[in-house]
Parts: C-alpha cells; structure tokens; sequence
C-alpha cells in the first residue's frame, strides 16, 4: 500500500504539493486529475524518489522511497517528458533495461514490439512523439514492476493504441496484482480505466473517492407531477442539487437507485426517470457540496 500522509513539496516561488494526504492500495489503478501546476507531476516524482519530501512523508508498505533503491527497484516510472539515450534504438534501451531489471520479460517485450510495431533498429530520437511514448510504455511493462508509475500515459496516443495500452495496464493490474497511478487532464479519460480517483487542485486533494461507488452512490432524476410543487416534495431524498423547468424537476440525489425508485413512484408523478451520471458531474456536485467551484477547476482543465 502506498500511503501519503500531509506530503509537501516547495519550490523556490510556488508550493507544488501542500499537505497530500491519500490512500493507493495494492494491486489497484488510481487515477489522479488536475490542471498544469496542480501537483500531479511533483507526485510521482516524489513517490518515485526523485524529489525529496520538504514536509510530511510517503510510503510503500511503510518504506520510506527517497533513497532506498529497494523500493525504487519496484518501480517504473514513465515521466510526461521522455528521455532515451542519445542515438539510442529500442534494442539498446532494452539491452540496458535488462541488465538494471532481473525482472526484464523477453519474450514480453517481443510480443509488444509486433503489437506495437515499432521498428527495433531505427534511432528512438527519429521516432514521432506517439512512438516514443509507445517505446517509454512497452519498456516500462516488460520489466514486470510491482508499481507502473505514468504521468499523461494516453498524450500524443491514437485511439487504438490507448486501448491497447489500458488493456495492458488492465491486464498487468489483474493478472500480476501490480498497482498502476496514472495522471491526466481528462476525467473522461480515466473514468473507464480507474478504480479509484483523487482531484488535485493547486497542490491539494480536492476528493478522492472509489469510481464505482462514486458513480452509484449519486442519480440524477428527472421527474414531472401534475400539482404544483417544490423542493419540499423531495423532502424524504439525499437531495445535492434541485432545479425545475416548468414542470419538468431535475433532481441529482446521494444513495441507493432502487430505494430511490421506490420512493420516487410514491409521489405519483407523471413522468420519471432514473439517469446514471458522468464522472465529471458526480465530481462536479460532489465538489459544489464540499464547498468548491468545480466551474472554475474544470475551466483549468479545459484550458491545459
């Protein structure tokens, strides 16, 4: 388990993490969403060792990281800037990796180099920005580590090859009970991927929270009555947000859909229906409940 207790960063002029606190369990992949200047970034380097913690602490099964190759060695991390040895070609990259890693899967790296089709002899520096970040990922795989760390896995990715590159992350998680953080700009990208999210906003934790009890936990209802009505009809209901269009009410309400069901057909109304909700809103009403203009995180994010 990866454990994340008031975790700070600074640098000279901004604070990139402020007092992180977050919970990554083994053989599980999280995703983590934010704008640029967020803290995504600044977090996997200090998961992975490369920066050093100015306040509060993270662990992997109670291990310090920072300077400890034993748990750096579980590790895979795969920057959103790429770097490969000068001149270097697949081959050679994967030459070295095997020499660093015990662990390096031959006959893995040959089966994703025909799925991949990347050329082996070709210079890595020649290669456009979606095969380099094929090679930095196939690499990262065959080495079988406990921990896949990504950051903006799926930029500069086609269509067909994110699939193919969450199936293998998919794949790795099920199979191998590694654990995979994958960072992004997209909630829509992640929400089919992850089992749990955290939104980091301005080096913070907004909310973290397990997808799939995250998306069942809040409905939207759209329901119509004959008489006259208000807020108040939805008095026995965990209502987040009410609105109405003339008749028309839309409702997002917190707890379980068929005991909502069950009360909604109580009130007699004309019309109802129960409509599961995307991520980015159960995000956006959770966000509003807690206090926060998800309105201006999401422009943020738009705009990245």
């Amino acid at each position: 388990m990866i454990q994340s207790t008031k975790l700070t960063k600074r640098f000279e002029h901004f604070t990139a993490l402020d007092e992180v606190t977050c919970t990554i369990p083994n053989g599980c992949i999280y995703g983590m969403v934010g704008s640029n200047g967020a803290g995504k970034s600044t977090f996997l380097r200090v998961l992975a060792g490369v920066y050093k913690p100015d306040g509060g602490s993270i662990t992997v099964d109670d291990r310090p990281v920072y300077e400890n190759p034993a748990v750096k060695a579980e590790m895979m991390f795969v920057p959103d800037e790429l770097y490969f040895l000068p001149g270097a070609t697949l081959r050679r990259m994967a030459a070295m990796y095997r020499s660093l890693y015990p662990r390096f899967d031959t006959d893995r790296y040959q089966r994703l180099i025909e799925a991949f089709r990347l050329p082996e002899k070709q210079s890595i520096h020649s290669f456009s920005k979606g095969m380099k970040r094929q090679a930095a990922i196939l690499l990262a795989l065959c080495v079988r580590p406990k921990m896949l760390l990504f950051d903006e896995t799926f930029d500069g990715l086609d269509p067909v090859m994110r699939k193919l590159v969450k199936g293998l992350i998919c794949s790795d998680v099920v199979e191998f009970g590694a654990t995979a953080i994958i960072t992004s700009h997209s909630l829509r990208e992640l929400e089919d991927t992850c089992d749990q999210l955290v939104l980091l906003h301005r080096g913070g934790v907004v909310l973290e929270s397990d997808v799939n009890h995250l998306k069942a936990d809040v409905s939207k209802v759209q329901a119509a009555f004959s008489q006259p009505y208000g807020v108040k009809l939805f008095e026995d209901l965990d209502v987040v947000s009410f609105s109405k269009t003339g008749s028309v009410a839309n409702v997002i309400v917190r707890g379980d859909r068929a005991e909502i069901q069950q009360k909604m057909m109580a009130k007699n109304p004309l019309l109802c229906e129960i409509l599961p909700l995307t991520l980015e809103e159960v995000f956006m009403y959770e966000m509003t409940a807690l206090g926060y203009d998800f309105s201006e995180v999401l422009e943020e994010l738009s705009h990245d």
